[in-house]
């Protein structure tokens, strides 16, 4: 198989619909915009009273939830593609952020989602967002997908010692073409978007210290003709997971990952290593919050840091990541390191 050829941009803008925080308060890098002024600059309310700019309409604005759901916009010689990564976990958050940043007026309209993997965080609005969508928009919208959907996932609940917790159902394949998506399966790499975005195939795990995540298991059926429905299996590695990547002229490789059960580390070697350019950011959950990953957190901030030439100039841990990376990010990276949550916009 021929490898996905990866085409330049002239233009990024990613707009974060879902995350775990709203973060309205800390001093941002030139491309990085706030959710508040995006509103009060694009239509700013009147305030007559103390002829103001305007008032602040927070009823209104982005919420947080624990997922993640991205925009990516890209432009090349003046065309545009328009790509959604992920949905978030729920559709009370979708549909609210997604209304409140405006989208439903975007042009051209997303005629994508690419879904990382099967998680209810990443999932669960899935599709209502694909019938708001086409509602709104009324065009089909590809839903790009791994084939390999397990039937339900589980994992040892942060602090206990015991006990498995069973994740909510990804949506089945029938629920998202029912709401009017067109499924599309790939589990090898590939690109969309005119060849402006990347999805990539399998993630090698090659990092000793990135051993997925102990404790997480799948529901598989049982095949040995018992009368047993089926039983959990070790599921460690999360192996359909893709992240995506994009080529901005003059700046470099922008990856996307949305959890990064592979490893960030893992994620950003096999992005280096197929590419050949420089990573200019790296975005997205990390999978480094709670004592078990707490021995991962120094040798992925070195390697971030250090281990490549040049480090990154845009360090941005989502979701999943937990403080404590985010700290040592900062200390590592200082202003490199952004912290932004739900709303905020970044023009590249």
């Amino acid at each position: 198989m021929s490898e996905a050829k990866l085409e330049t941009v002239d233009k990024l803008t990613l707009q974060i619909v879902v995350d775990n925080n709203v973060e309205w308060m800390n001093p941002l890098p030139p491309g990085f915009i706030h959710e508040v002024p995006q509103h009060v600059l694009s239509n700013p309310p009147p305030d007559i009273e103390t002829g103001s700019n305007g008032i602040v309409d927070i009823h209104n604005y982005c919420c947080g939830a624990h997922g993640l759901s991205v925009l990516i916009r890209t432009s090349k010689d003046g065309i545009n593609h328009t790509t959604l990564f992920d949905t978030g976990p729920d559709p009370r958050s979708f549909v609210r952020n997604y209304a409140s940043l405006g989208l439903d007026s975007i042009s051209p309209t997303i005629e994508r989602i690419i879904i990382s993997h099967y998680h209810g965080d990443h999932t669960g609005a899935l599709p209502t967002a694909v019938k708001h969508l086409v509602q709104v928009h009324h065009k089909p919208v590809i839903v790009d997908l791994h084939p390999d959907r397990p039937i339900a996932r589980a994992a040892p609940f942060a602090g206990q010692q015991n006990g498995l917790f069973r994740l909510p159902y990804d949506p089945t394949f029938e629920e998202i073409s029912g709401a009017g998506g067109t499924l599309e399966f790939h589990a090898e790499e590939h690109v969309v978007a005119d060849g402006a975005v990347y999805v990539s195939g399998e993630i090698p795990r090659v990092t000793e210290f990135e051993i997925g995540m102990p404790g997480h298991m799948k529901w598989v059926e049982s095949k040995d003709g018992s009368n047993s429905k089926g039983n959990w299996e070790d599921d460690p590695y999360i192996m359909e997971e893709r992240y995506v990547a994009i080529d901005v002229t003059d700046k470099g490789i922008v990856i996307l990952s949305a959890c990064s059960h592979a490893g960030i580390v893992n994620v950003v070697r096999h992005a280096t290593e197929r590419f050949k350019k420089p990573i200019y950011m790296v975005l997205g959950g990390m999978h480094l919050g709670g004592l078990l990953f707490r021995s991962r957190l120094q040798p992925t901030v070195e390697y971030l840091s250090k281990g490549l030439n040049p480090p990154p100039k845009y360090v941005v841990p989502l979701h999943c990541s937990g403080s404590d990376v985010k700290f040592l990010l900062h200390q590592a990276f200082g202003d490199g390191c952004v912290n932004i949550g739900s709303g905020v916009k970044i023009d590249i």
